[in-house]
């Protein structure tokens, strides 16, 4: 179908487009940019007074499909996706099987490919199981459509495995996903301080993420291999891999959402939409990660998606599974952390749509060179939003199968700017607001 999509404000942050223009589309690419009175489109969407940037690039969602379907559907999340202006998305390889077999790969990108809403990349498991053991067969998989290996929450006791793991990453260009963690130190629900110590929680130390990272850096210093760190929460985190950059290592780092926005001071009274992984930290370290994420320290902001049913959730706050649903929230949170940090708005948006795709490179193979862009020739994949439209979190305007989130206070919610339009993905509309 030929679009138009008529007199938008289009921002491409990787060209530093920013202007009013008509974005005509065709066979699932953009055709033009610019004016196109004479396109004779089939169908037209006045965007006069919106935003039109590129879809959205999610480098963190959990699907929960296949093995927990009690906690989100493919088709659920996928709605989520698409109802967030996210056009891309990278999930783990924690599902019930395990990705890690070539099949199970296959069967995931053909589900997600029918339902037209998303497009999915799946990471494969690191090692089999994800016991941390044996190495999974990576050309194998990799071939099947993985763009990256991890270990997910899953630690990898043995460094020697991690080290051969990375050797072997290293010497095929394969790009391994690693949340830096020290699995003896990170046994506790809530971040060491003073909230978690008033509230008599366990708490997990900020060198849970230290030590780990000072391991994993050094693994790339002897191996080379490329590695993505997955959401920082520390300070002190953020500061090692600012260093690390600045020694020329390969790594590339992400934040989430909750971790950005929040603090442990958030958990309240026990509140278990605060229980998280990992956990919100102090003031301070949340003010590092913004500063980070705004110089180009940390690459990404990611929403940290992980759908958890309401048994899980309305339990003590110990006991509550760790988790939220975040893929409908990314973009509004995206602005309100560029409004905060007094950034442009094209500056905000690269965060969640060509830096991701930086992070995942070569591994998008043919639309590594227009995904999370517009530009004329490339995919369609576009978010159409109202930068001054405000809505409310709630369970009730969530399209995810997963309610809880932390921004939503009670029954009234946080309100959020930004509220998407319409959504196209090789440009087909996958998400329309209702009028």
């Amino acid at each position: 179908m030929k679009i138009l999509i008529r007199s938008g404000r289009v921002i491409d942050p990787a060209s530093g487009r920013d202007e009013r223009a008509d974005v005509a589309i065709a066979s699932g690419r953009i055709v033009s940019i610019g004016t196109a009175a004479d396109f004779g489109a089939e169908r037209v969407i006045d965007a006069a007074g919106l935003v039109v940037a590129p879809g959205l690039v999610d480098l963190a969602a959990r699907l929960r499909e296949p093995g927990q379907e009690h906690e989100g559907m493919l088709e659920s999340e996928l709605a989520a996706a698409a109802a967030g202006g996210v056009t891309s998305l990278v999930c783990p390889p924690d599902t019930d099987p395990v990705l890690d077999e070539p099949g199970l790969v296959e069967m995931l990108k053909f589900r997600a490919r029918k339902l037209s809403r998303c497009r999915v990349f799946p990471l494969g498991a690191l090692t089999r199981k994800l016991e941390g053991q044996a190495l999974t067969e990576m050309a194998e998989l990799t071939e099947a459509g993985c763009v990256g290996f991890s270990q997910v929450d899953a630690p990898v006791r043995d460094t020697l495995v991690l080290l051969r793991a990375l050797q072997y990453a290293a010497t095929f260009g394969y790009g391994v996903w690693l949340r830096p963690q020290d699995a003896w130190l990170a046994g506790g629900v809530a971040a060491s301080g003073a909230v978690a110590t008033r509230l008599g929680l366990s708490g997990v130390p900020v060198q849970a993420e230290t030590v780990a990272l000072h391991t994993l850096l050094d693994l790339v210093r002897a191996t080379g291999a490329r590695v993505h760190l997955c959401r920082l929460s520390s300070a002190a985190g953020v500061q090692l891999v600012r260093a690390a950059k600045a020694e020329g290592l390969p790594v590339t780092a992400d934040v989430s959402i909750n971790s950005l926005h929040l603090t442990d001071a958030d958990i309240g009274y026990f509140n278990a939409d605060m229980r998280l992984t990992p956990p919100l930290r102090q003031a301070v370290d949340r003010d590092a990660l913004r500063q980070g994420l705004a110089d180009g320290t940390i690459d990404a902001l990611v929403s940290d998606h992980n759908p958890v049913a309401e048994d899980m959730k309305n339990l003590p706050f110990g006991e509550a599974e760790p988790g939220a649903t975040g893929l409908e929230l990314l973009l509004s949170l995206a602005l309100r952390w560029g409004q905060d940090s007094g950034l442009p708005l094209a500056q905000a948006l690269a965060r969640v749509t060509h830096d991701p795709v930086c992070v995942l490179g070569d591994a998008l193979g043919s639309l590594a060179s227009s995904a999370g862009r517009l530009v004329e020739g490339g995919v369609a994949d576009i978010c159409i939003f109202d930068p001054a439209a405000v809505w409310r979190v709630s369970a009730d305007v969530l399209a995810s199968q997963g309610k809880h989130t932390p921004f939503s206070f009670a029954t009234s919610g946080m309100a959020m700017a930004g509220k998407v339009c319409a959504t196209l993905v090789a440009g087909t509309v996958a998400y329309e607001a209702c009028a």
